[in-house]
Parts: structure tokens; sequence; C-alpha cells
């Protein structure tokens, strides 16, 4: 059995992002070359965005 791997684009910096299993909708992920954090926004086609900064709540 053959284990494929996927491949999206980093919107940052435009180097291949690997996934070496399926990705799920909303996984985040980080690019080896730039290091930006990225979230999978769809799987059809694989599209990766910027993952948005957590920010703190405290109870507001």
């Amino acid at each position: 059995m053959s284990t494929a791997t996927i491949e999206a684009v980093c919107p940052e910096c435009d180097a291949a992002v690997r996934f070496d299993r399926s990705p799920l909708n909303g996984q985040v992920a980080r690019c080896a070359d730039c290091g930006a954090e990225l979230e999978v926004t769809s799987l059809s086609p694989l599209t990766l965005e910027l993952a948005p900064e957590v920010e703190e709540d405290w109870g507001e």
C-alpha cells in the first residue's frame, strides 16, 4: 500500500506545504519555509489560509 503526500501552497511564501495524511477542514499546519501558521479552509481543492491569531478573552 503506497502513501501519497498531499501538497498545498503556502499563501504567505508560495512554498509547498506537505501533509503525510489527508488533512481535516480547520486543521492548523506550519509552513516549513516561512514558519507561518496555516489553516485548512477547503479540502477540494486543498486550500490554506493564514491561521487567525489566538487572542485571550479574559472573560470580557
